[in-house]
């Protein structure tokens, strides 16, 4: 296969990879006399800088299924799919001002710890495996798959030797040097993230346009397809169960977001890691500011592809080579790769680098995440409770490589799959209104019991499969209905929070558990920086909606 890529391409690309490896074995190097210890690599020694913070909440968040999965939902649905992203931004805010003055107050490793000190060791134990399952079986496996799909795509490489390079690259510095040579090189990343998303949309956009620029193919784009410039869809969209309507803004989406941005290990270490309360705060308004910018670079190129394909004289421009892996209904996944491969020398290996970045940084969070609850939550409260440092670090290695394994294996199992952001999104959200649930009442109502918790935590996946099993061919009977899987989440989290609060009064006949969180007003003020900041982001969201509503 002509993969188009010249020297200069191979040798920016050979290039990032030897920085990232280079930089992450550099920033895990163990002093001379200092054993690296469990705070050391799984928490980088609780040094990280506000910038450091916030590059690599992107990182770890931006991966193929970003720039593959979203980029092939804008092909599909257009630039509804980009709510995600900046419903994202204003859910970053709320974490940053209500939980992360618990979470570092705390002093937590992992997630499934806070829930062992305000609740038990049973339902900790409980939802580390859920978590552990869940990386593995979804997120690793998913940003393997889609990883390995591009390199087929763009350099006709196999799918088994995509996913055992990308799982090599990753692994190479990750399991190595833990949380801080992930974080820091997410710094870099994120540099080659931006710069090659960037490019690959300014060239789809130039190219609509017929050569006259970002601006113009803006322009010519959103004149061409004007159904894809839709933020709230209508019922009568054929992409209305995926994004529905108002629903978005007001339902199911906000338990997908507090869920991932609040309660994910592999995001919210991040800010575990910080120097400092403020210096996590700043993190995550950056993070914020950040995901604002994130759709132009993953869904915009997604709607151009769309334009392109459906445009007979930009079709005849490219010539054979638009005809290849080209995006069509059913495989809108292809649209980004596509994209790739009209890039010219030298910014093509830029992008490629952007693609892999966003790869890899993923790979290597979610790698050290996994590690993190299975080390931290299994091994050592099941196996060796007196573990020293290098027993445990030794452990978070294993654990990642194990994990690393298993997701090789399931990853081209995947093959055939439209739209895969889409079906992250959804298999998440089996599990993920429960787990909001729990937390949201275990912060913020002190009424909340243990038995309650546990009970919410097991009714809550019956209660998600009964809104799941209706769109398998059971919504004709009366007893099942069938709801987009956004209302699916919305409605699951709500009743399992019944549930619990049911359970808690009858078990403490409403009196505050023992191990109710005591909140003061105090803990959950915030600097002037953050607030102006925040109010930046909140008025720069409504702005984007009122143009782009209808």
């Amino acid at each position: 296969m002509n993969t188009g890529f010249e020297f200069w391409d191979y040798f920016i690309f050979i290039s990032y990879a030897a920085l990232i490896m280079g930089v992450g074995l550099w920033v895990s190097r163990e002093k001379k006399g200092h054993q690296k210890n469990a705070e050391d690599y799984f928490l980088a020694s609780k040094s990280l800088p506000w910038w450091a913070i916030g590059t690599s909440l992107i990182a770890a968040n931006i991966s193929a299924e970003q720039f593959i999965g979203m980029s092939g939902s804008g092909f599909a649905l257009g630039l509804a799919i980009a709510s995600y992203e900046w419903m994202a931004a204003l859910t970053l805010l709320i974490v940053g001002k209500y939980f992360l003055p618990i979470f570092i107050n705390k002093g937590l490793y992992t997630i499934p710890e806070f829930v062992e000190q305000r609740f038990s060791t049973n339902l900790k134990s409980i939802l580390a495996i859920f978590w552990i399952a869940l990386y593995v079986f979804v997120n690793l496996t998913s940003v393997l798959y889609l990883g390995s799909l591009a390199l087929e795509t763009i350099m006709g490489i196999p799918m088994v030797y995509g996913v055992l390079g990308l799982a090599l690259f990753a692994a190479a510095y990750s399991l190595y040097g833990g949380l801080k040579a992930v974080a820091w090189t997410d710094v870099i990343q994120v540099v080659f993230l931006v710069l090659g998303g960037f490019f690959t949309a300014y060239l789809a956009l130039d190219m609509v346009s017929g050569g006259e620029g970002f601006v113009a193919g803006l322009k010519t784009v959103y004149e061409a397809a004007p159904d894809r410039f839709t933020m709230i869809l209508d019922k009568s969209n054929p992409e209305y169960k995926n994004l529905p309507g108002i629903g978005v803004l007001v339902g199911g989406m906000w338990v997908a977001n507090l869920y991932y941005w609040g309660f994910n290990q592999y995001i919210i270490q991040r800010t575990l890691a910080a120097k400092s309360l403020k210096e996590a705060q700043k993190g995550i308004l950056l993070a914020a500011f950040l995901k604002l910018l994130i759709p132009l670079i993953v869904v915009i190129p997604g709607i151009a592809a769309y334009v392109m394909v459906n445009d007979p004289a930009i079709m005849a421009r490219l010539g054979e080579a638009g005809l290849i892996n080209i995006p069509q209904e059913g495989y809108a996944d292809r649209a980004y790769p596509w994209l790739l491969q009209f890039l010219p020398t030298g910014l093509k290996g830029v992008a490629f680098a952007a693609l892999a970045a966003a790869i890899v940084s993923s790979l290597a969070s979610m790698l050290n995440s996994t590690s993190t609850i299975f080390t931290m939550d299994i091994y050592k409260q099941y196996f060796n409770k007196n573990a020293g440092d290098k027993a445990t670090v030794n452990v978070g290695r294993i654990s990642a490589g194990v994990a690393l394994a298993i997701a090789c294996i399931m990853a081209p199992l995947l093959g055939g799959i439209d739209q895969a952001f889409q079906f992250i999104q959804e298999y998440t959200g089996v599990v993920s209104p429960g787990i909001l649930a729990i937390f949201l009442l275990g912060l913020f109502w002190k009424k909340t019991t243990n038995k309650a918790a546990i009970v919410g935590a097991l009714a809550s996946i019956p209660i998600a499969m009964y809104f799941k099993v209706a769109p398998k061919g059971w919504s004709s009977s009366p007893v099942f209905v069938d709801v987009p899987f956004l209302d699916q989440m919305g409605y699951t989290a709500i009743l399992t929070m019944i549930i619990i609060a049911i359970v808690s009064l009858a078990e403490k006949k409403g009196r505050d558990d023992e191990k109710g969180i005591p909140l003061s007003k105090g803990l959950f003020k915030t600097s002037p920086t953050f607030n102006i900041g925040a109010f930046a982001v909140m008025v720069i969201l409504v702005a984007l909606y009122a143009i782009f509503w209808k």
